[in-house]
């Protein structure tokens, strides 16, 4: 890290994606060290379409830790802001107090950081904001106080599925054994260039956030739910094991069924749980039946759904069926908006529909059902940002006027 003087922080800014999971994570063994009841997979999204964006400042001159997200002050003594913080600074004075090369004083490790976030996407809102953010965050943190290695066991501590947006394309996070939470860390399964064909569409049903937050959520569920303890010691292993083998395969027909059989089992267990936990809205219960007669029609799975914790379908699919079950999406839920606007991300090619797969479908319209879609694929993980315009502090340290 070069030497800084008390007028000029040292910057750094970096991008983090947001993953879906395919095989779900839901209910922990340890709060505080977030360790999971169960391993869960993943798939990393575009960041050309769904990031979060972070600049960390660090300098003399600052009297305290402070940090902004999407242009608002929040709290920084927030317990998992601070695990984060905490383990970075100790991982960074390990490596100087080693004796590493080029790792001395300025370092910063005494100094006080100034952190800036934004998300190009709805928060809080079922779309794993807090798993870029916090890769986002800890991959930042990393870069400016000079700490290398695998960072998923630190990020887990800020939010659980954020360690599996510490990498690219399809990712495992491994629930561990040990108490110290050491061995519970994301792995790559393959990189995101594996599968070229593979699309994301991401309906957004509701941009608003959601009732009940995943870790009240959670904790409810491992309390209350027998369905849950039964889907971590009996399914999820056996399930875990196929979904590996359907994405080294590139197996798309394996990978939806896997993929929509264990959102509607993370679904039941929300239902499972007392009082009852309700992600999914009547707009999301019209997708997963439009998903299910538009496969049926051709007898074949071509598409496949996923819900988090909200009302937004995630819809996987390959390439070549892109334009037409888009317009399919129209057609069943209109939206005011022309075409443009209605989809958002990678292009999309128009598509006619038949008559027959419309009576196939056979679902009442429902008018602005649907905000909009973000169309989208694998990408990469973590990524730093070399253009220094691209920062969100000046380079006073302070959030740029713009924000």
């Amino acid at each position: 890290m070069p030497e800084e003087t008390t007028s000029r922080p040292h910057i750094v800014t970096c991008t983090a994606p947001v993953n879906i999971a395919v095989v779900k994570y839901w209910g922990k063994r340890d709060e505080d060290l977030i360790l999971p009841i169960s391993s869960s997979l993943s798939v990393t999204l575009h960041q050309d379409q769904l990031k979060t964006t972070t600049t960390v400042a660090i300098s003399t001159s600052f009297k305290v830790d402070r940090m902004w997200l999407n242009g608002k002050e929040e709290d920084i003594t927030h317990p998992r802001l601070q695990s984060c913080l905490r383990e970075i600074r100790r991982l960074a004075r390990k490596r100087r107090n080693d004796g590493e090369p080029d790792s001395t004083e300025s370092t910063g490790l005494s100094h006080k950081v100034h952190i800036c976030s934004v998300n190009n996407f709805p928060t809080a809102a079922g779309l794993a904001s807090s798993a870029a953010g916090f890769a986002c965050l800890v991959y930042s943190l990393a870069q400016a106080f000079g700490v290398e290695g695998d960072l998923s066991g630190i990020a887990r501590q800020g939010s659980g599925s954020a360690c599996r947006s510490m990498y690219g394309g399809f990712v495992q996070w491994i629930m561990g054994n040990r108490d110290d939470g050491k061995d519970s860390i994301a792995q790559q399964v393959e990189p995101e260039s594996h599968w070229p064909e593979l699309r994301i569409l991401v309906l957004v049903a509701s941009a608003k956030r959601k009732p009940i937050g995943s870790t009240s959520g959670m904790q409810t569920s491992v309390q209350t739910s027998v369905l849950l303890k039964h889907r971590a010691e009996s399914v999820v292993p056996h399930r875990m094991d196929k979904m590996i083998k359907a994405v080294q395969k590139r197996d798309f027909a394996a990978f939806a069924e896997i993929t929509m059989k264990d959102s509607n089992q993370f679904h039941a267990t929300c239902l499972d749980t007392y009082p009852p936990i309700f992600y999914l809205n009547s707009v999301s219960q019209q997708i997963i039946h439009l998903v299910h007669r538009y496969n049926g029609h051709y007898r074949e799975s071509r598409v496949a759904y996923s819900f988090d914790a909200g009302p937004n379908a995630v819809i996987f699919t390959l390439q070549q069926h892109v334009p037409e079950f888009v317009r399919v999406v129209q057609h069943f839920f209109p939206p005011d908006t022309n075409g443009e606007d209605f989809i958002k991300g990678l292009p999309v090619k128009g598509a006619a529909i038949s008559e027959e797969l419309k009576e196939a479908i056979g679902l009442e319209p429902t008018p602005n059902g649907i905000n909009y879609i973000i169309s989208t694929k694998a990408g990469p993980g973590p990524c730093i940002i070399e253009d220094s315009s691209q920062h969100l502090l000046s380079p006073d340290g302070f959030p740029k006027k713009a924000l």
